[in-house]
């Protein structure tokens, strides 16, 4: 892939990326469906209504999730995708048992995006890709990395709004 990023436009879509709420809204909506507005609340029991507000918010921004009438909060189709990327790097976390044997869903897609973002700055300014300071357990691991890693990279590139755009708060 030849598209380039800043080593601040990988890290401000990845920290943007690992937000727990937005992994939740994300991968609730690929789940179960969509949402009606009404029951995003009651949904949501674990998230406070500043953490979905700004995570709707947030997901509307870049074009995630839409509201359709009658329906309810969906994912769009670069949603979709990026449920799907959560979804890999959720399953390369189990397999490989990191960052535990026993983690949240979304404790192991923020784990393993903060483990990407090293490797994606490094190519992106051609300095020799590293995965991080983070040794994994085998060979295997790194290999199986490959396949989040080029979903991740997919996703940006086609997702460049994201990119460019600072996370909010910082």
């Amino acid at each position: 892939m030849t598209t380039r990023f800043t080593t601040a436009e990988v890290r401000n879509a990845t920290e943007l990326l690992a937000s727990r709420s937005l992994i939740r809204l994300i991968t609730e909506i690929d789940d179960n469906g969509a949402i009606p507005p009404q029951r995003l609340t009651a949904t949501f029991t674990d998230l406070s209504s500043h953490q979905l507000r700004r995570a709707t918010e947030t997901a509307r921004t870049h074009g995630l999730v839409r509201n359709t009438p009658g329906t309810g909060l969906e994912l769009t189709h670069a949603g979709s995708e990026l449920a799907d990327l959560y979804d890999a790097t959720a399953r390369w976390s189990r397999r490989h048992a990191y960052p535990a044997p026993v983690c949240e869903f979304s404790n192991r897609v923020r784990h393993v995006l903060g483990l990407l973002t090293p490797s994606l700055a490094a190519e992106s300014t051609d300095i020799p890709a590293r995965l991080s300071t983070t040794r994994l357990s085998s060979v295997e691991a790194e290999a199986d990395l490959a396949h989040p890693r080029a979903l991740l990279l997919h996703w940006l590139a086609g997702n460049p709004q994201l990119v460019s755009e600072p996370v909010p708060g910082t």
